[in-house]
């Protein structure tokens, strides 16, 4: 069974530095990307930055500059580095691995964290 495990949320002072991690285990034939999302209160899910399997990357306007999306030496791990880190960046963020196949004949399917909170104080 896949499972993705996040850790590294917190609390941290407006200016302040967190670094999420992500690993996806299980039966993991390939995954096409992955990334983070976030959602803060009374607020739909967002995009905040995603990374292929090719080790493209795309950010949401408004962390580019902040955040880093990178990978992990051990295989299927996702890192998000939060520099500068706003209160508006206040939210629930989740792990999300897009398109993984459990193997090669099966239909890929998106898989979901628990999420794990980042607050940021003013």
């Amino acid at each position: 069974q896949v499972q993705l495990v996040e850790s590294g949320g917190g609390l941290v002072q407006a200016g302040g530095s967190l670094r999420l991690s992500c690993t996806a285990s299980g039966s993991i034939f390939s995954i096409n990307a992955m990334g983070w999302y976030r959602q803060a209160p009374g607020k739909q899910r967002e995009l905040v930055a995603t990374m292929t399997s090719g080790g493209s990357t795309n950010y949401a306007d408004s962390v580019k500059g902040r955040f880093t999306i990178s990978r992990g030496n051990v295989k299927n791990t996702v890192y998000l580095q939060m520099n500068n880190l706003k209160p508006e960046d206040t939210a629930v963020y989740y792990c999300n691995a897009d398109r993984l196949r459990e193997k090669f004949w099966v239909t890929p399917s998106d898989y979901w964290g628990q999420g794990t909170q980042v607050t940021v104080s003013s």
